[in-house]
């Protein structure tokens, strides 16, 4: 009987905060970190890399982003829900919505021209470039005391944004003869994010909790993930940016809001074996689409493939509803305390590696060959990560956190 089911520790209706969902994203980050890190090794497994492009197939880096996309559309119910709950009415839930992805576009743009900076004419490497950059971020959305006086406040945000715009003018970037000037080239992995944060979030705002319309919204944008992947979107519609009008990208996030809708229903009437059914139905589902799309376009990260799109999905909801019953269930959360703050404090840990790097490259460290070889090498990664996710901790509780 339903009735009989186990109950999480705190269960509660009007929950605005999951467990499970913090620590996904948290072990998300790490991960992020740690294959972002695997460029400094040599002699490791190629499953644990990107599949270059054109290749029909992935590697563990190439589940990392999507994973993440579908936690950030698994966020958005419980947030907007959190926000309605304190008084934010329509207009005001968007233009925090506009004013949040404005802000990952933003830093999005600034890694990206870091990407391809001529630091002989800019007079800073490209460690130095998103150290610096990452300086600004922290003085713009740093998520300041409200007892700090006003005049303050608005010194430090002007402080970063200056900066931002100084750094905007100075650079150059390409090569000697060629240099090209700061530039949305691409929106870069923040960017990307911040499009489909966009576009997932006007949905779910507007949905108001009807999973019909949420369905029918992941529906729309995975169609149209198949439609360019067919090419047949019009040439007109190329306009709207790409991480839009693919679909991929939103679909991912919107994959996210479903489940998310889902579980806030489920667990209203403690249906948690009877959730975990739909789930797996689900995941299913997707792997089935998967393999079905792979034959016409291929699986491909680089290529945002509709059976990438399904895949990372399914995978993602099957890693979600294990956490649930490892943490939230069978209260085993404290398991991961090393990595809380990367779920917490996502987007300052994703920051960290900046000044890590910058940090390491000044003190000329050069770590001994078997720390950058084989399975010596991913220790160091694994490390790499979690000193930048304790980095984070520690700025948070000297009063630093990021908040769009």
């Amino acid at each position: 009987m339903e009735t009989t089911e186990p109950r999480p520790a705190a269960p509660s209706d009007s929950v605005t905060r999951v467990g499970a969902i913090d620590l996904l994203r948290a072990l998300t980050m790490v991960l992020m970190i740690f294959v972002n890190d695997l460029w400094s090794l040599k002699d490791i497994p190629t499953w644990l890399e990107h599949v270059p492009r054109g290749v029909d197939g992935m590697g563990l880096a190439d589940v990392v982003f999507p994973a993440f996309l579908f936690i950030v559309g698994m966020s958005l119910p419980f947030a907007i829900d959190s926000r309605r709950a304190k008084g934010d009415n329509d207009p005001q839930l968007v233009r925090h919505v506009i004013g949040r992805s404005i802000a990952l576009l933003v830093m999005g743009v600034f890694f990206v021209n870091g990407e391809t900076i001529n630091a002989g004419a800019t007079g800073m490497t490209a460690l130095v470039w998103d150290a610096v950059c990452s300086v600004a971020f922290i003085l713009i959305w740093n998520a300041y005391p409200r007892a700090k006086p006003q005049w303050g406040l608005w010194g430090f945000k002007a402080t970063g944004i200056v900066i931002l715009l100084v750094l905007a003018f100075i650079y150059r970037g390409g090569e000697d003869g060629h240099l090209i000037l700061f530039a949305p080239h691409w929106w870069g992995i923040l960017g990307l994010i911040g499009w489909a944060y966009l576009m997932a979030a006007l949905v779910t705002i507007f949905a108001r909790g009807r999973l019909v319309i949420l369905i029918g919204a992941w529906a729309a944008f995975s169609l149209l993930s198949l439609a360019w992947s067919a090419r047949l979107i019009p040439a007109p519609l190329h306009i709207i940016p790409e991480p839009i009008i693919d679909g991929t990208m939103t679909a991912l996030s919107l994959g996210g809001v479903v489940i998310a809708r889902l579980f806030q229903i489920f667990q209203a009437k403690n249906q948690n074996l009877r959730m975990t059914l739909v789930f797996t139905v689900i995941a299913t589902l997707l792997i089935a689409l998967s393999i079905y799309t792979r034959q016409f376009w291929g699986l491909s990260k680089l290529a945002a493939t509709p059976a990438w799109l399904f895949l990372c999905s399914a995978f993602t909801l099957i890693a979600f509803t294990g956490l649930y019953w490892l943490s939230d269930m069978a209260r085993k959360a404290h398991w991961f305390n090393p990595v809380k703050p990367a779920g917490t404090d996502t987007l300052l840990c994703y920051l960290m590696p900046a000044f890590l790097y910058l940090a390491m490259d000044m003190v000329s460290l050069d770590l001994p060959e078997p720390l950058l070889t084989g399975g010596g090498g991913l220790v160091k990664s694994l490390v790499f990560a979690l000193i930048c996710v304790w980095m984070a901790g520690g700025l948070r509780k000297a009063g630093i956190s990021l908040k769009l």
